[in-house]
């Protein structure tokens, strides 16, 4: 099967997979092929995972540990790397599938299809495809009816205050997708912002004016929760800092779209319309 980074690989066995990122290995596990995980990528956050070793820490693959496990298929994505390790494991002769990364709502169907066709259960994989979006669909039904004017204003900001990172997401974030979805706006991109991240100030936090804040929960940690973020400069002039409006999403899910983004879009909507959920 054709590989994203332009390989052309052939999986002969599914017995022993090594997903490289935690989104991977969502989609793995969700397949019902959990118990062929062999490894995990630190991102892989969720309790079915949890005994696996960590073969990958953001980003920096350990070859020699993939190759200790015996994997009969590894998975990546175009991010995944050293270039090297990557070319180690090939280099072992262990297939390994390059899988697009997902940036929007539009890629989780995609995502799903390729790694069920590389791991040889496609028909599980359009099933799997019709039950996420379906859910999805569902979570949108729930968004109180209001006009374009009326949409929240949420910029989305990328936080690690251990190392002073106080970044506002932009067009290419990968959040813009999942805010349009739950009946919002990007502020970042709505205020031109057509990068993925700029560094926060406040000329540029005031441009976006957000009404809300979405932030990873670890990030938000990182700073010293919400009286932290309201202390970051530019924050507490905004509509969303005045009233400390912040929206938190697990890191481990945030942005993955993939099987449980029906659950993170569903998170963000009863965060957003808490007034909702009040009249139900």
């Amino acid at each position: 099967m054709p590989s994203a980074d332009g390989e052309d690989v052939t999986v002969t066995s599914a017995d022993r997979i090594v997903p490289l990122t935690g989104s991977l290995s969502e989609i793995v596990f969700t397949l019902g092929l959990g118990e062929r995980v062999v490894a995990r990528d630190i991102t892989a956050t969720f309790e079915q995972a949890a005994d696996l070793p960590v073969v990958t820490r953001a980003h920096d693959v350990s070859a020699e540990s993939v190759l200790s496990l015996r994997p009969t298929v590894v998975l990546a994505d175009t991010t995944t790397g050293p270039a090297e390790a990557i070319a180690q494991i090939r280099d072992a002769g262990i297939p390994l599938v390059v899988v697009e990364p997902a940036a929007e709502l539009a890629d989780v169907g995609r995502r799903i299809g390729t790694v069920a066709e590389a791991l040889g259960v496609p028909t599980a994989g359009d099933r799997l495809k019709e039950r996420t979006e379906a859910r999805i669909a569902a979570v949108r039904r729930t968004i109180p009816a209001r006009g374009d004017d009326a949409a929240p204003r949420v910029a989305f900001l990328y936080l690690r205050g251990s190392a002073s990172v106080h970044l506002l997401g932009g067009a290419r974030s990968g959040a813009s997708s999942l805010l349009e979805a739950a009946g919002a706006v990007d502020a970042g991109k709505a205020s031109g912002l057509t990068k993925d991240f700029t560094a926060i100030t406040g000329e540029a936090l005031a441009e976006a004016a957000p009404d809300a804040i979405l932030v990873m929960t670890k990030g938000l940690d990182s700073v010293g929760g919400v009286d932290g973020l309201v202390n970051i400069p530019g924050v507490a002039q905004t509509p969303a800092g005045m009233d400390r409006r912040v929206v938190s999403v697990d890191d481990g899910v945030l942005l993955n779209y993939g099987p449980r983004t029906d659950r993170v879009l569903a998170e963000l909507v009863e965060q957003l319309y808490p007034e909702a959920g009040e009249g139900a």
